[in-house]
């Protein structure tokens, strides 16, 4: 694979930012009211506010520092923001291109402290590796949606909040809601979210009984395949960054598909 720019780091962000924002956009307006959901613009960052779902899969600030420098008095805001909604735990996310390099230690001096860092990973248009596993894999459709919820609120600590908030991407434009089978039993989940001519991969999750069977390889190929088809240049997917003594399945996963680690980016919460 050649080289990425650094258009295509920003392109990373782009991506997810656009799937983190199209999540609030599928919500219907009672269930946003419900779960107190919000997206508010804080000087050129994107702040995702879900109160009745404290995680920070979807507590979390993207994209400060990237279209213009942050201006100190941001810190104070986005802190003002979450307490207002009575969210504690958050992510404020720094891209190693955000400007000023000041930026970090204001969040220190703010009370902000660094925690394990996501891993960037970027892929081009090579072909969907094979995938050894006894498990079925398909697109799904409605009928399925409150099982691939289920699926990712477990994996990923969601609660009921997520299950009532993740049916409404199975079917969404710009959205395709991967599972894999054991028979007809539900075993595992992956979305891909294209957006022009990139793609994203979030939302992998397998239920403890049936991990271990290499669906999540089978998912990653057929999410890969499907964006090629459909003409995707560039696909971008994240997890937690290798850490020394942690099994790190699905970081394993991901490069075995061709995925490679391309940067990581600083995640701040408040101590």
């Amino acid at each position: 694979m050649a080289i990425m720019t650094k258009s295509d780091h920003l392109q990373a962000e782009e991506v997810e930012r656009a799937a983190l924002a199209d999540l609030h956009a599928a919500a219907p307006a009672e269930l946003r009211q419900r779960l107190g959901m919000r997206l508010e613009e804080i000087d050129g960052g994107l702040a995702s506010i879900i109160p009745a779902i404290p995680s920070i899969v979807l507590n979390r600030v993207q994209g400060l520092g990237l279209d213009a420098p942050v201006r100190r008095e941001a810190i104070g805001r986005i802190r003002e923001a979450y307490a207002d909604a009575g969210v504690e735990r958050y992510f404020v996310h720094v891209h190693p291109e955000a400007r000023p390099a000041e930026l970090r230690g204001w969040l220190e001096d703010a009370g902000f402290r660094p925690r394990r860092r996501w891993m960037k990973f970027i892929r081009g248009r090579d072909a969907a590796p094979a995938a050894r596993s006894d498990l079925n894999v398909r697109e799904i459709g409605p009928e399925d949606a409150g099982a691939f919820a289920r699926i990712v609120s477990e994996g990923f600590d969601l609660g009921e909040g997520g299950v009532e908030l993740l049916p409404s991407l199975v079917g969404r434009p710009g959205w395709h809601i991967y599972m894999s089978f054991d028979g007809s039993e539900p075993a595992g989940t992956g979305a891909l979210f294209i957006h022009g001519k990139a793609a994203w991969f979030d939302y992998g999750a397998t239920t403890k009984a049936k991990r271990g069977r290499g669906g999540q390889a089978a998912l990653l190929s057929r999410r890969i395949a499907h964006a090629l088809d459909v003409g995707c240049e560039i696909m971008f997917t994240t997890t937690g960054e290798w850490v020394e003594g942690d099994p790190q399945h699905s970081y394993r996963n991901i490069q075995r598909s061709g995925f490679q680690e391309d940067y990581a980016r600083d995640n701040y919460a408040l101590s």
